[in-house]
């Protein structure tokens, strides 16, 4: 049941990470001027999308890889959850991205501050469905146990 237990741990690091983005970085990067919020924010999500985009992935898969092997329908509803937040950030969230990495931080837009808590809502959304994933793989581990 390793596949089990890999795929609980990602759905907790990935859960992790978006939770932190919206409890403690990103209320702080608020806090900021609009040169620096967007100084900030701009190499920040570059580093987290690669980060957050893997772990969704590298979790569905061990979730699934756990469904093959127990064929516990639970497994594969985490792991599908998990990778929700891929169609979710590149339809939902990515118009909003897109907006705030064309602006400049030299001359930030009036719209900058309207977007940026706009994308901690939407910011959220990932930080719900991980945590829908991780509970998921913990009732189904449970079980197991």
């Amino acid at each position: 049941m390793i596949s089990g237990v890999l795929a609980l741990a990602i759905a907790a690091l990935f859960t992790g990470a978006a939770v932190y983005i919206n409890i403690a970085e990103h209320p702080a990067r608020l806090g900021l001027d609009d040169k620096g919020l967007l100084n900030q924010w701009q190499p920040s999500y570059k580093r987290g999308f690669a980060m957050q985009a893997s772990l969704a992935v590298i979790g569905f898969i061990f979730g699934a890889w756990a469904w093959t092997t127990t064929d516990d329908w639970r497994w594969l509803a985490g792991a599908l959850v998990l990778l929700s937040n891929w169609p979710f950030t590149l339809f939902v969230i990515m118009p909003t991205n897109k907006v705030l990495m064309a602006m400049s931080p030299d001359a930030p837009d009036a719209q900058l501050r309207p977007l940026m808590q706009r994308w901690g809502r939407l910011h959220g959304v990932r930080s719900v469905l991980g945590s829908m994933a991780t509970l998921v793989f913990v009732w189904a581990l449970c079980n197991k146990i």
